[in-house]
């Protein structure tokens, strides 16, 4: 790809992102991601906050025999949904890199609706530290809990 190719994506994708905190859309930034749609990741405004899910989608699954969703898919939706989180609520056009992932699996996640939201705990000039829990039947019963460090 050349440099004017690539130029044009990056103006896109910063109007496109621009766009999506004007009209409080941020599934249109999960929809220029690729790895979002083969999950199926989903976002929302929901009461002044951000919220993250996946429908049940049977190539998620890990463990068949329980059914459950596989880790990897668990731990990717929640370093998907940090870094959205990042583009979406501060003043960040440029995707962000991971420095950082720990994620601490605290039960299965079972073959249902996982939900997810995210807490920006500092910002500095060049490091963004955020903090993601996934649930399913009740926010306050976590399914897993990640700490992503972010460049910005």
């Amino acid at each position: 790809m050349d440099k004017h190719n690539t130029d044009e994506l990056l103006l896109d994708w910063q109007e496109r992102v621009g766009a999506a905190r004007q009209e409080c859309h941020p599934q249109s930034l999960l929809d220029m991601i690729p790895y979002s749609a083969f999950i199926g990741a989903q976002a929302k405004v929901d009461d002044q906050r951000l919220l993250y899910w996946l429908d049940k989608r049977a190539s998620n699954i890990g463990n068949p025999s329980l059914p459950a969703i596989h880790g990897g898919v668990i731990g990717g939706f929640l370093e998907l949904a940090a870094a959205i989180e990042i583009i979406y609520s501060l003043n960040v056009t440029d995707m962000p890199k991971v420095v950082d992932f720990s994620l601490d699996y605290l039960r299965p996640g079972r073959y249902k609706t996982i939900y997810a939201s995210c807490e920006v705990m500092r910002q500095g000039k060049k490091l963004v530290n955020v903090s993601a829990t996934a649930w399913q039947d009740d926010e306050q019963t976590p399914i897993a809990t990640a700490r992503c460090h972010f460049l910005i």
